[in-house]
């Protein structure tokens, strides 16, 4: 079936390691700021074109090589890194498997160009797919540069693979702004197209690196971490989100490792555990760790691309990361609620003063969700039919003519909203007990917000008629480059279902209008987890995009205890559009909106 077993040329060799380190034009990027940075580079400048398919280019003035060194490099598992194997067992660098160089000029156009510091003049490299071209001295200052043209023009098959222009952009941006914050002592420059997409000089103060490369907003939102465990000689710092503060996705909660920007699971785990009931279920705190740790307790050898790292005492990490992540965010906590008194602690002769009349407070509220365009059902009949289960039936449709009257129609304070159930008390602001003539219904007023809310937002955009409403001072958004590709494809789908987002600079956008349910404190919050939700499923679907899931959690997210309605007319408004919607017995999330006990169970428990 197959032929003799043979070794494969060094040129097949060198594709198939590319196939592992090299995937996407950000790889070569990563792998050729890393040799920068291990040469002590103090600027490093990146630039590419057409998504870095076409060039690449990445400047530094670190130590540079020698003429001979220069091939050298250019030869499998040739490196300055490492010696023996004992110096794995504590890795320093960033690059030490001698593969990145090799692989790329195996698939690529490759120049490279580099001075020592002792040399008058630089050597000159050109490789064209593993081929050696040319070798002569240039003029140039000390350093490195290397070009990378026409990546993967020897791999079509690779090339065909890789994503728009636009999308390996944004995920060279986001590498480049990674490095930038994981070494604020070196100044970076990112330049795309010939345009500068960001220059960040030389800046000691985490903060202000942070401001510049990822945006004011977030570092106005972010504590500072500060902790040693003289013990193990751990250390961490750097930046973390202030209690309440979250995103959809992980692409914000950074973690470094020895200033490696790395994927761990102990480091994550670790800092959302301490952002346990602090943070909203199911999103993520904004971060930037660093930790320092002993090189012989990590394995950065876990992966070809070096993304992932295995600590030696995982749990001991874990605690460490755990305890001063708690201890960072203590002071932004919110002080305890004071203690109620018991019943003995009550002063003697005095009564606790009396609860509130709910039925005095006033019969609307600002939160409380429109009508829906239905008629509220005009005869008992319309409600309640002869059935044998025990959840209340859905009202009869009307015709289009009534329904459209119906709409606008007043509800008169003193007629019923249903003819038929009888609001009996409201219990704990959360519950609504209604005598029925099938028996007694408990209605859970948030859950049934939830689904009259959710139906109201998904009628509106399946119909594409949102209502907008303008902003008087427009919100502004600063996305990170993979988001804002995101949001750019989006604006017309989104201003087709009530907002308007306009472009407002490199990664900024502004929000105009948003829906009529939305509110606008929200917005923000609401167009970043679109986004991410969006980037998460991919928009090959276009308007499914807005799918239901985003609904389901808008409709359950927006519903605090402050919307609830807040006199008894107005609980009763609540159930008329519960039972008008096309799902009323449940919320988006599958919880009940009401349960009943009938007449007939009254009967058989009290054995008539």
């Amino acid at each position: 079936m197959f032929g003799d077993i043979r070794v494969l040329p060094d040129l097949v060799a060198n594709q198939i390691a590319a196939g592992e380190v090299i995937e996407r034009p950000v790889a070569v990027v990563k792998e050729l700021v890393e040799n920068s940075l291990d040469a002590g580079a103090t600027r490093i400048e990146v630039e590419f074109r057409n998504g870095g398919k076409s060039y690449i280019r990445v400047e530094d003035n670190g130590k540079g090589m020698a003429p001979d060194e220069a091939l050298l490099c250019l030869e499998r598992h040739a490196t300055s890194k490492i010696r023996e194997a004992a110096d794995l067992d504590s890795i320093q660098s960033f690059g030490f498997r001698g593969e990145a160089l090799p692989s790329i000029a195996s698939v690529s156009r490759f120049t490279l160009q580099t001075r020592g510091q002792d040399r008058e003049h630089g050597t000159e490299v050109r490789i064209n797919g593993g081929k050696l071209l040319d070798k002569k001295d240039c003029g140039m200052p000390v350093g490195t540069k290397i070009e990378v043209a026409h990546l993967f023009n020897s791999v079509p098959a690779r090339r065909k693979f890789l994503k728009t222009d636009a999308t390996e952009s944004a995920h060279i941006a986001y590498t480049t702004r990674l490095f930038a914050v994981a070494h604020p002592n070196i100044a970076f420059s990112l330049i795309e197209n010939g345009r500068t997409l960001f220059r960040s000089p030389a800046c000691n103060a985490l903060p202000g690196r942070i401001a510049e490369i990822w945006g004011k907003g977030l570092a106005d939102n972010l504590l500072p971490v500060d902790a040693v465990d003289p013990k193990t000689g751990l250390r961490l710092g750097g930046l973390t989100a202030k209690p309440g503060v979250g995103r959809a996705t992980r692409r914000e909660l950074v973690t470094l490792v020895n200033n490696r920007p790395v994927d761990n699971r102990t480091l994550g785990f670790a800092v959302l555990d301490a952002y346990h009931g602090r943070i909203q279920k199911g999103r993520y705190p904004p971060a930037f760790l660093f930790l320092q740790i002993d090189p012989a307790q990590v394995d950065v050898n876990v992966h070809p691309a070096k993304r992932e790292v295995r600590f030696r005492d995982e749990s001991r990490v874990r605690r460490f990361i755990l305890e001063s992540v708690e201890k960072a965010i203590a002071p932004a906590l919110p002080l305890e609620p004071m203690q109620k008194l018991a019943p003995s602690d009550t002063p003697q002769g005095k009564e606790r003063p009396p609860l509130p009349d709910l039925s005095t407070l006033p019969s609307s509220h600002p939160s409380l969700p429109r009508p829906l365009p239905k008629e509220v059902p005009a005869s008992t009949d319309a409600v309640t039919s002869q059935r044998t289960t025990s959840t209340p039936p859905l009202p009869k449709k009307t015709s289009s003519a009534t329904e459209s009257s119906a709409a606008h129609k007043p509800i008169s304070a003193s007629a019923p909203i249903i003819t038929g159930w009888k609001l009996l008390a409201r219990f704990q602001m959360r519950y609504a007990l209604f005598q029925t003539p099938e028996g007694l219904v408990m209605l859970q007023l948030q859950h049934a917000i939830q689904r009259v809310r959710y139906e109201q937002i998904e009628d509106d955009f399946s119909q594409g008629s949102a209502a907008s409403q303008p902003l008087l001072l427009p919100i502004p958004i600063d996305m990170e480059p993979v988001a804002a590709e995101q949001l750019a494809k989006q604006t017309e789908l989104l201003q087709a279902n009530g907002f308007v987002v306009e472009p407002f600079g490199t990664n900024f956008f502004r929000i105009e209008s948003i829906p009529a349910w939305l509110p606008d404190a929200e917005a923000e919050n609401f167009i970043r987890d679109l986004i991410d939700q969006i980037r998460q499923r991919g928009d090959r679907q276009g308007e499914k995009t807005l799918h239901r899931e985003t609904l389901k959690q808008l409709a359950c997210k927006y519903v605090s205890r402050d919307a609830l309605p807040q006199s008894d007319e107005a609980v009763e408004v609540l159930a008329a559009q519960l039972l008008n919607c096309r799902v009323p017995h449940t919320a988006p999330s599958g919880k009940p909106t009401l349960t009943e006990i009938s007449w007939s169970d009254w009967s058989k428990r009290f054995q008539e």
